[in-house]
């Protein structure tokens, strides 16, 4: 076994790999660029080497960085994660001349399933399903257009060398054909260098199943069971779960000896997933071939009771495979959720930002490695911790949320569950989205197929509502409860106490939709709100004026309205400190203690091609600044801490 890995990536999954490597005794060695020298994965490997700027085709994109690094921390071996350079034949190769060994399968494997075309033509000498279609190499438009016109409508057009959804176009008809063909070429060439595509039947909704495949360099090769992922947006899997809701042991089977085989034909070694696409009647067609670990495989690990990473490292190390086919069983149900950092309802736009506050469900470390009666409820698997920033460099994943449960039906409540108590302030997130797309109707009684978010688009996305009084009451009783705390002397409080008297006092709250007023009566029994919510349950976040609510799995944002400190101010006069939008600090002009008058510039934010002055809206002291130049900010996030004079 080896004794030290260096890890050709970063975010969760590098932490991923490092966690199994330390359990196993296994050294690791971390690559960062210049935006990650404070990252998670940097801190929880044993070494790190910085390998260039933020943008990854200078840093991990760069093999030959890569390998130099490996080579002068005597790293005997490269795991590549997955993205970057996991699939990357020639990185591969580069290892191998080097005298590294490549955590992956061999680069010949690797050119093989590349093309999705040519994969194609391998599988159907191998025997495995195809969807009818045209995979060769003719690529003359009217040649193309005449296949079309053959397979039947709807077509889907696909770019052989693509992935990720890009270069992919649905043709309804045959007048539609050329301008849909011209426009996949074009994103094809621009994506991946290459604009040959391949024709196949538009099945019509279908679900998206796939196969997790192992095999080492003995000859042994088997299958992990199935995961569903047909739940996306824009071909990206939102939810993935195992094993596939509804599927009989016959067809389970079938899939599995299909990837089994599809993994022979190209002499495959090491983890990799055989993706298939499966009509509601049950037929499944090869899709394409995975080289490498994928962003799902927590939930195939929860329900084997296996560690993928492990094996993966073993097989590397030449050891044959831990288990065979007869020794897997199925345990139970596992979803993994992604959470990101992004806005579901502007499309799906990355959020970029801080994370100011970062509250997790409780979750038990999962020890993987050994079938267990019940494993971990909850299992979070993150590159990120509170404080950290979230770039436009990278991939905007917060955090992979994985749940177990007996059955499909407990790991949905679990799944639930833990949304609800996942809290993010700083930046968007998807996290009340997939809540709502957990609980949907849809999704919870498995009514599956790759376009259930868009069929359920009204749903998903209903329209903005006004802040319950649940959420005022508990904005209401954080503020009051802060109040008493700083006055201990009755006379001296500002809450309205009033000796053998009641007192009525209103209290103003607003949101991006509305403004809201909630008047608290003080008498001999206690405080009174008029919203009558006494029972109201969740946590509040107070961040100066701002009052984040986390209540039956959804956050509110509340700003008081502080008659004191804007008595005789208008909005204009005011100023705010806040973000008005996206951007970046490109000036600090204010200092840490420093005394200012009001309407003194005290930020200046760059965004959307202008810059915006954020100024004091009184006379004060700067309590602490929250950003410095460059730094991206998050829309609404607080830029400094103010104590008005």
């Amino acid at each position: 076994m080896f004794t030290k890995i260096l890890i050709a990536n970063r975010g969760e999954i590098a932490c991923r790999v490092a966690a199994t490597a330390r359990r196993m005794g296994i050294q690791t060695v971390a690559v960062y660029s210049e935006a990650d020298a404070n990252a998670k994965h940097v801190a929880v490997c044993d070494e790190a080497v910085l390998i260039g700027p933020a943008a990854a085709k200078e840093s991990y994109l760069r093999g030959d960085k890569i390998i130099a690094a490996a080579k002068a921390t005597g790293a005997q071996a490269i795991h590549p994660g997955y993205g970057f350079l996991s699939e990357n034949a020639e990185f591969a190769d580069a290892c191998a001349e080097a005298g590294l060994v490549f955590i992956g399968p061999p680069a010949s494997a690797m050119r093989a399933m590349g093309s999705k075309s040519a994969a194609k033509q391998l599988m159907e000498k191998a025997k495995v399903p195809l969807v009818p279609g045209y995979h060769g190499e003719q690529q003359d438009a009217d040649f193309l257009h005449t296949q079309a016109d053959s397979i039947g409508y709807p077509v889907l057009l696909k770019a052989s060398a693509g992935g990720g959804g890009k270069g992919m176009r649905v043709v309804e008809n045959s007048t539609q054909f050329k301008d849909a063909l011209a426009s996949c070429k074009r994103e094809a060439i621009s994506s991946f260098g290459d604009d040959k595509v391949l024709a196949e039947k538009y099945l019509q909704r279908p679900r998206h199943i796939e196969i997790q495949v192992f095999a080492d360099t003995l000859g042994n090769c088997i299958y992990l069971f199935e995961r569903d992922c047909s739940v996306q947006r824009r071909h990206q899997k939102v939810l993935e779960e195992a094993p596939a809701p509804g599927m009989p042991a016959e067809r389970r089977a079938a899939m599995g000896e299909a990837a089994v085989a599809a993994a022979r034909a190209v002499g495959y070694v090491g983890a990799g997933t055989v993706e298939f696409i499966a009509n509601q009647d049950g037929t499944f067609y090869f899709m394409e071939m995975n080289t490498r670990l994928q962003v799902e495989h927590p939930v195939t690990e929860m329900i084997t009771g296996t560690d993928l990473v492990e094996w993966q490292l073993r097989v590397a190390a030449g050891e044959p495979l831990p288990k065979q086919q007869h020794e897997l069983v199925i345990n139970g149900h596992a979803i993994e959720a992604r959470i990101y950092a992004e806005n579901p309802e502007k499309g799906f736009l990355p959020s970029i930002g801080t994370l100011r506050h970062l509250g997790t469900p409780e979750s038990v470390s999962f020890e993987l490695g050994g079938v267990t009666a019940a494993p971990a409820a909850v299992r979070i698997d993150s590159g990120v911790r509170e404080g950290d920033a979230i770039s436009p460099f990278y991939d905007p994943m917060i955090a992979k949320l994985i749940v177990w449960g007996a059955d499909r039906k407990q790991a949905l409540a679990r799944m639930a569950q833990a949304l609800a108590q996942y809290q993010i302030v700083g930046l968007a997130s998807n996290i009340a989205f997939l809540k709502r797309l957990v609980e949907g109707q849809a999704f919870s009684s498995a009514d599956l197929d790759t376009g259930l978010i868009e069929r359920n688009h009204d749903t998903l996305f209903p329209a903005a509502q006004p802040a319950p009084d649940s959420a005022l009451t508990l904005a209401a009783e954080a503020l009051l409860d802060a109040e008493q705390a700083h006055s201990t002397e009755p006379w001296a409080q500002a809450n309205g106490w009033r000796m053998n008297q009641t007192y009525t006092r209103k209290l103003s709250f607003a949101d991006e939709h509305a403004s809201y007023d909630i008047s608290v009566t003080y008498g001999p029994d206690g405080r009174q709100f008029s919203t009558g919510d006494q029972a109201a349950r969740g946590a509040v976040l107070r961040e100066g004026d701002t009052f984040h609510v986390f209540s039956n799995g959804a956050h509110y944002q509340l700003t008081w309205n502080d008659p004191m400190a804007h008595a005789g101010e208008t909005e204009a006069e005011g100023g705010r400190l806040t973000a008005p939008m996206p951007g970046k600090v490109v000036a600090v002009l204010a200092a840490k203690g420093q005394e200012v008058k009001k309407g003194t510039a005290l930020v200046i934010m760059e965004a959307m091609k202008m810059e915006h002055t954020i100024a004091a809206p009184h006379d004060g002291v700067i309590d602490d600044i929250l950003y410095n130049v460059g730094d991206q900010v998050a829309d609404g996030a607080p830029l400094l801490a103010f104590k008005a004079a």
